[in-house]
């Protein structure tokens, strides 16, 4: 079996970006013109792309209808889900996010930007900001995006007018200084003309920065999970087998963050037990060491109780109590269920690869989202209400502050009855005992 001296790390070439706006602010307009103008679409899609148009009376691309997929969101002009769709250029990769406009889907913008690396926020230059910009933007504050770009779009209906921009760019700038929010970019575009999104243009030559897709093509979304501390989290088991080149039990799964490297003294959480990392195989052979978020199979020298669920990190960082299993969890919790919140029974937790069962004892206050203020006394939870509450576990289990670690500081709740998701998660703070 060979041995790979170098393991995968991060790839900086591949970035997801979530968009979202208020409704008819041009955002999926602007996505049909990435995907246009970077050559990311086939032919029969384009040819039914401007049939289509044509029926609709349109003389030129409709490009809102390449992400617009369901026909309930042709007719009413809106988009009602989170659209993916997937291009890449010489220079990256790319995963897109579509989410809604409307405030009753905020549960959607929840679930598109959860896994961001970036998120556009689009603003009609006609309107300047609005509370429905200020409140995605919170929302991508809120779920750790690390890159937020301001899209002023349709700058053609101002005249492509430099002082209209600067007004709405110094407007949102105060908002994202009070808000907290470290990385912005600001961009002027025309989306229906393709001004500022994959080629310049001459009408916008005032501006000096890159155009939108040279901005994505160039962030800088590689901070190295490898060099966190280890959680490696079990999925799968696998029993030994000789002919497979398996002369241990293995532990399949995903780093989500930090580095193994064979001979590691690591425990194994929240059993407390200790071993050795003995070999790290993946499909292409054995590694000297891997980093996140590499997909492997550990083998330990030791033959001890390990299961589904179970995360494997450093042994140092257990003995000093980096890394404690909690039994109370305070979080941010999003509702996503038509069903609103029974605090009278148990829900399931879902977090990495572990479920558990677990209670919601406090809601602590929700969010309005409008005012973007703390509101207190709500007894229950509806859909898209945001809110932090405090989270009893009947099992312990192995996590961190979502501002630390997004993996392993995510979690999804289930109700039981019949396994619908009902909320996303993310964690503030941990304890190990209920008080």
């Amino acid at each position: 079996m060979k041995l790979l001296e170098n393991s995968a790390v991060i790839d900086p070439d591949l970035l997801r970006f979530a968009a979202a706006g208020s409704v008819d602010d041009g955002k999926s307009t602007l996505i049909g013109r990435l995907l246009y103008d970077s050559k990311s679409i086939f032919e029969d899609q384009l040819n039914n792309l401007e049939r289509t148009s044509q029926k609709r009376g349109q003389s030129s691309i409709d490009f809102s209808l390449l992400t617009d997929g369901l026909m309930a969101e042709r007719e009413q002009g809106i988009t009602i889900d989170v659209a993916y769709r997937y291009f890449s250029t010489p220079q990256r990769k790319f995963i897109i996010a579509d989410t809604p406009g409307h405030e009753q889907y905020t549960r959607n913008m929840v679930t598109g930007a959860s896994t961001a690396d970036v998120a556009i926020v689009l603003i009609d230059a006609r309107k300047g900001v609005l509370t429905q910009s200020k409140r995605h933007a919170y929302l991508a504050h809120l779920l750790g995006v690390p890159h937020l770009v301001v899209a002023v779009n349709k700058m053609d209906l101002v005249d492509f007018a430099e002082d209209v921009f600067n007004k709405i760019r110094a407007e949102f700038a105060e908002f994202a200084k009070g808000l907290g929010a470290r990385h912005v970019h600001y961009v002027p575009l025309s989306a229906l003309h393709g001004d500022m999104v994959v080629t310049r243009g001459d009408r916008l030559n005032w501006h000096r920065g890159p155009t939108l897709l040279e901005l994505l093509e160039t962030l800088d979304v590689s901070a190295d999970r490898g060099y966190d501390p280890l959680r490696f989290p079990v999925q799968l088991l696998a029993w030994p087998d000789a002919s497979r080149g398996r002369e241990r039990r293995g532990y399949l799964g995903r780093i989500e963050s930090g580095t193994v490297r064979v001979g590691d003294a690591v425990t194994v959480l929240p059993s407390g037990m200790t071993s050795t990392i003995a070999a790290i195989k993946t499909l292409d052979g054995d590694l000297a060491e891997a980093r996140a978020p590499l997909s492997i199979t550990l083998e330990l020298a030791d033959e001890i109780d390990v299961s589904r669920g179970d995360m494997i990190v450093h042994q140092a960082a257990a003995e000093a109590q980096a890394q404690v299993p909690a039994r109370r969890i305070e979080a941010t919790l999003c509702w996503l269920h038509a069903r609103p919140l029974d605090r009278r029974r148990p829900y399931l937790i879902k977090h990495t690869t572990s479920t558990v069962k677990a209670e919601i004892e406090s809601i602590n206050h929700t969010i309005d989202i409008n005012a973007l203020e703390p509101r207190a006394g709500a007894q229950t939870l509806a859909m898209n209400d945001i809110a932090k509450v405090g989270i009893r576990l009947y099992q312990p289990l192995v996590c961190d502050a979502y501002a630390d670690k997004r993996a392993t500081g995510a979690f999804i709740v289930i109700d039981p009855a019949d396994n619908a998701t009902v909320a996303a998660g993310m964690i503030e703070r941990q304890s190990a005992f209920v008080h």
